[in-house]
């Protein structure tokens, strides 16, 4: 490799665009002899070569998407979730697929979505977040891209669920987001989008949520803080019935598997007890 091409080669996780190594010297036949079988190089996309061999990493398979689809290009959908640490219950369709926003107004020659990659071309900017040194949409956006390709409820329940649970985004953040692109319309998500507003947070609220709902019992406040008449903190239960003065308490093993946070748990519950409400408690078999 030549020393001037390795900076740049090096920013972008060893690849380069062929416009890039023909701005850096390198002939157009040599690259595509490089390229060639056998050779050091290869072609995981039109125009975009890595510059070694071997299978290429997870990162390096978003960069070269990025690359493929130009300037201002930025992950978004389920690639773009991954970069930010968002885990949602279900796969989604194709989890290989890299979704990539272009900027609006891109001439309609631009590429084309190919391959793993996947082209969206939004009808307005959006704003482009670095996450971990590469360009990505902001959060609520990738949830709103990566909706049509989630299966069945649950993955439709849990993924807005969890962005707020965690304070990613806000709920009037992502209910903008989602109306923007037209994905409110969706009956999964209106589904979802109505569950939060009652201060749904997780799949297995929802179905709680549904199960009372069948049994005619009457709806408690969900994942509502409770205080204590001085003004500290109590306790924030999955569900709670003030007029009777009951508490539910969804267990999930996903969050109580470990001895750490079954103890905390158990705190929580002998303090909710010590002060006069009666807790009743599910488990939640994954």
């Amino acid at each position: 490799m030549r020393t001037h091409t390795a900076p740049l080669i090096e920013a972008q996780d060893g690849l380069a665009t062929s416009s890039q190594l023909a701005g850096l010297g390198w002939a157009t036949s040599t690259i595509s002899r490089r390229c060639a079988p056998g050779g050091p190089w290869q072609r995981l996309l039109p125009r975009v070569v890595l510059l070694r061999t071997g299978a290429p990493s997870p990162r390096q398979l978003l960069r070269a998407a990025l690359l493929y689809a130009g300037e201002g290009a930025l992950l978004t959908g389920p690639a773009a979730l991954a970069q930010y640490g968002v885990r949602a219950e279900g796969p989604p369709v194709r989890p290989r697929a890299v979704d990539v926003l272009v900027p609006p107004g891109r001439s309609p020659r631009s590429p084309r979505s190919r391959s793993y990659v996947r082209v969206h071309r939004p009808g307005r900017p959006c704003r482009s977040l670095p996450v971990r040194r590469l360009p990505c949409a902001t959060l609520p956006r990738a949830v709103v891209d990566t909706v049509p390709f989630l299966t069945g409820q649950a993955a439709v329940t849990a993924l807005p669920a969890e962005v707020v649970q965690r304070d990613r985004c806000t709920l009037q953040e992502l209910t903008t987001a989602l109306r923007a692109g037209q994905r409110h319309r969706d009956p999964r998500v209106a589904a979802a989008l109505e569950g939060l507003t009652a201060g749904i947070r997780s799949v297995a609220e929802a179905e709680a949520r549904r199960v009372l709902r069948e049994a005619l019992i009457a709806d408690p406040l969900w994942n509502q803080d409770l205080y204590l008449p001085d003004g500290t903190f109590l306790a924030r239960p999955d569900a709670y019935w003030p007029y009777a003065a009951v508490v539910l308490e969804i267990d999930s093993r996903q969050w109580h598997l470990g001895p750490a946070d079954r103890e905390r748990t158990m705190a929580r519950r002998n303090l909710m007890t010590r002060y006069g409400l009666t807790v009743l408690s599910v488990t939640r078999p994954s």
